[in-house]
């Protein structure tokens, strides 16, 4: 199971027995505990599934750098911003990206939404001009970025601030590329194709923008 998008899950798991319950739990102790063991059992299986299969080379990358504080200009573990965060990973990775979330914008292929895959970098208008942060697709409707309020974080597609100002996807990995450092290793799934094989870094029509992370 993908690391990043077991995350989410562990949340749905609420501490309080379902109100049918919480009279039973306060009369008879016995029962309120075994209530306890069964909330207990959950958590322990569902920790064992996200452990049953190995996360991608990405996400593990990704894994470690959550929680790091956002900086403007920051490109290491001391503090990113936005691109500075894509360009760490993806040099990981293997892989060399522009510096700026607006060049970054303006390399390899153009992607729909709903044809996004794991490793995909999803842009953003957040200054009301132009590009101007920039996430990695992890699977799941979720990106991985710096946030100015709370650093590197994992953020749903369809949270209303970034929802609104989405401005679309670059595919910058090959499929070789993607095969060995996106997917994981016991799960490998079938990822739509945007054109070819593989994937041609090409310069986009130059974007028009004063400003960018």
């Amino acid at each position: 199971m993908n690391w990043l998008r077991f995350t989410g899950a562990i949340g749905n798991l609420q501490p309080n027995p379902p109100a049918n319950l919480v009279g039973i739990g306060r009369g008879h102790p016995a029962l309120r505990k075994f209530y306890v063991f069964l909330l207990s059992l959950a958590f322990l299986l569902a920790f064992q599934v996200g452990s049953a299969f190995a996360d991608s080379k990405m996400d593990n990358t990704i894994q470690k750098l959550i929680g790091i504080d956002y900086n403007y200009g920051g490109t290491s573990t001391s503090g990113f911003d936005c691109s500075g965060f894509t360009g760490y990973v993806f040099k990981k990775l293997g892989v060399d990206l522009p510096r700026s979330s607006r060049d970054q914008f303006a390399i390899g292929k153009k992607v729909a939404r709903e044809d996004l895959r794991a490793g995909d970098l999803v842009f953003f208008n957040t200054n009301g001009r132009s590009v101007s942060h920039v996430g990695i697709y992890v699977g799941n409707n979720k990106f991985a970025h710096s946030s100015t309020s709370k650093g590197v974080t994992i953020t749903s597609l369809s949270d209303n601030y970034y929802v609104d100002r989405y401005l679309g996807a670059r595919r910058v990995m090959d499929s070789d590329t993607y095969q060995e450092v996106a997917t994981e290793p016991q799960t490998v799934a079938a990822a739509p194709e945007v054109a070819a094989d593989k994937v041609e870094l090409t310069a986009a029509a130059p974007v028009d923008a004063t400003a960018s992370e």
